[in-house]
């Protein structure tokens, strides 16, 4: 079946660059690199098993504006709006989480690991912690020199699949590995503001809309709920099950199951948790790769919110 073929041609895709990445690229330079990265978000997902969620987020973020260079790591200054001030990364989290793992890394390895590897390493790192699929990841990804908000043109919770496909493409990425991304809304969160306007939504399961209509009924503050209301925190194939019978919380997320582009994968990964993990894999790998800088190009920050001087 044309949808659980292995991505083979990836390595020659345009927008992905291999040449400097490979699997242990700090092996003789930061030994203990990735085991450092593993204990420090080990710690974490222990007091907060939602950082997988959040890193997943902040990996997508980061990759499909100026590719995987760690530029929404950095802060604004008074001369620079940088991409975290963008509306769209308001709610991005876990920026206290890289900044833990990099002083940990620059203890042991001055000046070696990049910001952009941490990412990709944590974010691998949480998704196994999860529950999800262990894969291996090459590194060698190398700090951006820039990060403004004007850059930041991310497909939204209210994307139709057709405008969503469209966003992917330009950053080189396929329908089916789109509809295996999001399916990472497994173990996601959404504010209410991402989707009160779905409350009256006919397409929405009417105990569902009943439900988030309680939760969002506080005039004050922002109240999130699960993406996936089964297993919330278990990284699985669950999330596609859930829009099926139409309790998907997102409108993106519902649109999956309804739109003929997308509902046949849709169902083949609601049935077979094997095929969605193998796609997973194939997909994450590549999106971690999307313009990457490599060999002298970009830097590496000592702290991953702020330029070298």
């Amino acid at each position: 079946m044309k949808y659980l073929t292995t991505i083979l041609t990836l390595f020659f895709v345009f927008p992905f660059a291999f040449g400097d990445l490979r699997v242990g690229f700090y092996g003789s330079s930061c030994p203990r690199a990735e085991e450092i990265v593993r204990q420090i978000v080990q710690r974490r997902f222990n007091r907060d098993r939602s950082i997988t969620a959040a890193l997943l987020r902040m990996h997508f973020h980061d990759c499909f504006v100026r590719g995987c260079d760690a530029s929404i790591l950095i802060d604004s200054t008074r001369g620079n709006q940088s991409e975290k001030a963008a509306g769209a990364n308001g709610t991005v989290r876990g920026f206290e989480l890289i900044d833990e793992i990099k002083k940990g890394l620059e203890t042991a390895c001055p000046s070696t690991v990049s910001c952009a590897d941490i990412i990709t390493l944590a974010t691998r790192d949480s998704v196994a912690m999860a529950g999800g699929p262990r894969y291996d990841v090459a590194t060698g990804r190398r700090d951006g020199l820039v990060s403004r908000i004007s850059d930041v043109l991310l497909p939204g919770p209210r994307s139709t699949v057709s405008a969503a496909q469209q966003a992917f493409a330009e950053n080189g990425m396929s329908l089916d590995e789109m509809v295996t991304l999001l399916g990472a809304h497994t173990i996601g969160l959404a504010h209410c503001s991402f989707f009160r306007d779905r409350l009256n939504d006919p397409n929405m399961d009417p105990g569902l809309r009943a439900k988030l209509g309680r939760i969002c009924r506080p005039k004050k503050g922002d109240p999130t709920t699960f993406l996936d209301q089964n297993t919330t925190m278990v990284f699985d194939n669950e999330f596609y099950n859930q829009i099926i019978l139409k309790r998907g919380v997102l409108f993106i997320d519902q649109q999956l199951a309804l739109d003929p582009l997308s509902s046949k994968l849709v169902s083949v990964f609601a049935g077979n948790s094997a095929a969605f993990e193998r796609s997973f894999i194939n997909a994450i790998v590549k999106m971690g790769n999307i313009r990457v800088l490599m060999g002298t190009d970009g830097d590496i920050r000592k702290n991953c919110r702020v330029f070298n001087k």
